[in-house]
């Protein structure tokens, strides 16, 4: 029948083979987890006990978000999985679990502030700008203006409207509902997944140090007998291995 969750196939405390009085029962099984990937959605219907169904989320790419601060919430995309305090594994293979550190598109969290407060948040494209300053009739201006009083942004939060990705945490369990639901981060639960982050980096990059040197010689290897083209090239390509511009010195590239 499979794995079974009974503890009547185990020994006693003395060591004893307890004896089989009862078959495996449905309600004891063990089912394999669901380990949620991050890709296009993909749901499978479980049947359980009491003809009830769970949704077995086995693939997700999107999600509805809550902004506490502003009480309210948007479905937005799941961009990558970056700090799981139960397991590193699950962060290399961007797996979907409750209370995991993701970071989602702020798009549609920015777009709100800047209708409800008429200010802008982050970095702002052509068209955008346009539209912010567009003329409004005094019914809305009083509007906005009373709202002005709770349009401040923690500088934290700021940031990442900056980058366009914001720190959240999934509060919904995947593999049960089927769904990839959560909050964002801010305040002092920021600040303390920030060090724990930046934490982790930092133990990854002690464990390789040879990392740096095998991209220099990568790179040094791209650079030798080649065109100023091609230099050129390899230069872009450090900096997008190292996330850092690199310095060309003694005929080759370094970070």
């Amino acid at each position: 029948m499979g794995i079974s969750r009974d503890s009547r196939h185990k020994r006693s405390a003395t060591g004893a083979r307890r004896a089989q009085y009862r078959k495996k029962r449905k309600f004891e099984l063990g089912r394999q987890s669901a380990n949620t990937k991050l890709g296009s959605k993909r749901i499978h219907l479980v049947r359980v006990r009491g003809g009830n169904y769970k949704r077995r989320a086995l693939r997700l790419d999107s999600g509805n978000f809550s902004w506490g601060s502003e009480g309210i919430s948007r479905k937005t995309r799941v961009l990558t999985v970056v700090y799981n305090a139960s397991n590193n594994e699950l962060v290399r293979t961007n797996t979907l679990v409750k209370s995991a550190v993701i970071q989602i598109d702020a798009t549609p969290f920015r777009q709100w502030y800047e209708s409800h407060y008429a200010l802008p948040l982050g970095k702002q494209k052509a068209g955008e700008e346009a539209a912010a300053t567009e003329k409004k009739s005094r019914s809305v201006e009083k509007k906005v203006a009373a709202r002005a009083a709770t349009a401040a942004v923690d500088p934290l939060l700021n940031d990442q409207f900056n980058a366009g990705r914001l720190y959240a945490v999934i509060s919904s369990r995947p593999g049960q509902s089927g769904r990839c639901d959560g909050y964002i981060l801010e305040g002092k639960e920021l600040e303390f997944y920030i060090r724990k982050i930046k934490s982790a980096e930092e133990q990854k990059a002690a464990k390789n140090p040879m990392r740096n040197l095998r991209i220099e010689k990568l790179v040094l290897n791209i650079c030798v007998g080649e065109s100023g083209d091609r230099l050129t090239r390899a230069a872009k390509v450090l900096e997008q291995l190292t996330g850092q511009t690199p310095v060309y010195s003694k005929a080759r590239y370094t970070v």
